[in-house]
């Protein structure tokens, strides 16, 4: 909805709450927009006595000459004007967007991970990118020229008034009908606004998640399919703009119109005038039209581009709009606990615990379970049987809807998030990699980690000698999400990570599922290097990797339906372990027996 005027008001009050740090900025540009507003109109009125007196009067050339520098010293001072201006109010509008542009950065990082479920990336880059830069106009070419057009017109109207007030009457005579023409045009953008918010927010979307899952529209021959969806969004992107478009062709025109029309009646008054009157005193009036048609000239000109700065403010107003309604998101923030002197060598607890992901489908129901200090703990069951969510609720990605999670004695939530996850490492089944080198996917830009760390780092892990061979070595750029790398590449940088910032709490989730054989046996010799000695909890799929785990944990549809070490499960008679074990050897025998 496109907001009212009541919410306007606050909307302004809001953003101008962001520019309470540049007081300083703002007031020059308010003082150089004001003062901008006053040498315009005077030209005209030098130029009318230059005309009357130095042409029409005395033939003076001289004096013509000293009249004409101090209209180009006029025109000087308004250059002058118009660039303070310009840059104050720029310097303004980059300062307070660079502030809420980090605020609302600094807002999406507290969010909880349903947030980011609910809402496409595109939407939220489009809040940052787009809607922001709507927002610069409003300081940058909004409210400052607003301001610099009103006095202006004030100015030249308090002019005109004073020169001659039968004339000023006469040329107004149109105003009332440009005053009507804008407001309709006003009322025809609103909508159009609305529509054009809408139509960016679907196409950035869109956009972006095509060139993300690119693989995917190649590999299923969907490029016909998804570029005649991009035609239909892209084409509602374009209706938006045009309606707007549309609105402007009319409106401007008539404003051009009942501008020749005001110098019509300048013209009208002037032959009526003359009519009974000397040479002289025809003469005399040379200079009273030439100001008044340079003023008429310059009064529609502000009224015209007020129309076109209240489109800014009313463009800028919507996408703020947007911008506040993530920052009121308050439900969303994830709170975080106070303790940091944690002792996270303690035993992992997991009693009643129950949650769902949407209200009314649980996913883990009446979990108890407890992993002990230094112990691995395997997971293993169907898809969808809870076996994720054990991990997000230990990371608190999610929170559980009842029950507890206790570290030791001390519930998860009341330890402060930044020390619960300082210790905590996660090495998910899909490796997200940045666009970098490879040192700074293992130290995530953390100037703490030397080169000679993350060197031994990858030593021990058992990923030096493939780094050593890539181009730049550990200055190598992987290209986005790391493209440039295998699956088991990207996996061992993973490792490389988790052990470099040495966590007390280990998980791993899925991490050897996406592999080839070989890359598993290194992966494998890295799990068991990174887990000696700390609590590790490890989600598989494939059984023979989790066999040396100290406890192997079933689940199906979010309980826990068997427990034990892999012998004391795989012997037990129509076990859920002993069946899927059962069914991956036959499938694995399988395989070598067709390679034979």
């Amino acid at each position: 909805m496109t907001p009212t005027s009541p919410q306007k008001k606050k909307l302004f009050k809001r953003l101008f709450y962001f520019a309470k740090p540049y007081r300083k900025y703002l007031v020059l540009s308010m003082l150089s927009v004001i003062l901008l507003s006053f040498p315009g109109p005077l030209r005209p009125l030098l130029i009318g006595k230059m005309v009357d007196k130095y042409i029409v009067e005395t033939h003076n050339p001289t004096m013509l000459f000293f009249a004409s520098l101090v209209l180009l010293g006029v025109l000087m001072l308004e250059g002058m004007l118009q660039l303070l201006s310009s840059y104050f109010s720029n310097l303004l509008a980059q300062s307070v967007i660079r502030d809420l542009r980090q605020k609302i950065i600094q807002h999406f990082l507290t969010f909880r991970m349903s947030y980011f479920d609910r809402n496409p990336v595109g939407a939220m880059v489009t809040r940052v990118v787009s809607d922001m830069e709507a927002i610069t106009e409003v300081f940058s070419s909004g409210i400052m020229e607003i301001i610099s057009d009103l006095f202006s017109l004030l100015f030249i109207l308090a002019l005109m008034f004073w020169k001659n007030w039968e004339l000023a009457w006469m040329t107004l005579v149109p105003i009332p009908f440009l005053l009507i023409a804008t407001r309709i045009f006003a009322r025809s953008m609103k909508e159009s606004f609305q529509q054009e918010r809408v139509a960016v927010t679907k196409l950035n979307t869109f956009v972006q998640e095509r060139l993300s899952g690119m693989a995917i529209v190649q590999l299923f021959n969907r490029q016909k399919q998804e570029y005649q969806r991009f035609e239909k969004i892209n084409e509602g992107h374009r209706q938006a703009h045009i309606k707007a478009v549309w609105a402007n062709s009319i409106f401007f025109p008539v404003v051009e119109i009942l501008s020749s029309v005001s110098i019509a009646f300048l013209l009208v008054w002037g032959a009526l005038h003359v009519s009974g009157k000397t040479d002289k005193e025809i003469r005399s009036m040379y200079g009273e039209i030439f100001a008044f048609t340079l003023w008429i000239n310059q009064l529609y000109r502000p009224i015209r581009q007020l129309a076109d700065k209240f489109n800014v403010l009313q463009r800028g107003t919507v996408r703020a709009e947007r911008v506040f309604d993530v920052l009121d998101e308050e439900e969303e923030i994830q709170t975080g606990g106070t303790l940091t002197d944690v002792d996270f060598s303690a035993d992992v607890q997991f009693r009643d615990v129950s949650f769902s992901y949407v209200e009314g489908q649980s996913v883990l129901s009446h979990v108890n379970l407890t992993i002990h200090q230094g112990e691995t703990v395997a997971f293993v069951g169907a898809t969808g049987a809870g076996k994720s969510t054990i991990v997000n609720l230990l990371g608190r990605f999610y929170e559980h809807n009842s029950g507890e999670i206790l570290l030791g004695n001390v519930p998860i939530e009341q330890i402060e998030l930044y020390t619960l996850r300082k210790n905590i490492a996660i090495v998910l089944q899909d490796v997200f990699l940045f666009s970098d080198t490879i040192h700074n996917n293992i130290t995530l830009g953390d100037p703490q980690y030397s080169r000679a760390d993350v060197m031994e780092a990858a030593k021990a892990v058992g990923a030096h000698d493939f780094i050593m061979k890539l181009p730049d070595t550990y200055d190598h750029e992987i290209g986005e999400r790391g493209g440039m790398l295998s699956v088991g590449q990207r996996q061992l940088l993973a490792f490389i990570r988790a052990y470099l910032y040495a966590p007390q709490i280990l998980i791993l989730d899925e991490a050897t599922s996406n592999v080839d054989s070989e890359s598993e046996v290194l992966i494998q010799r890295a799990i068991d290097k990174i887990t000696d000695g700390r609590t590790s909890i490890v989600i598989a799929h494939r059984l023979s990797t989790i066999q040396k785990a100290d406890r192997i944990v079933v689940m199906e549809k979010g309980e826990l339906v068997e427990m034990g070490t892999h012998e004391e499960l795989v012997v037990l008679e129509d076990g859920y372990y002993k069946r899927l074990y059962d069914m991956q050897f036959f499938n694995q025998q399988a395989e070598k027996d067709e390679t034979i």
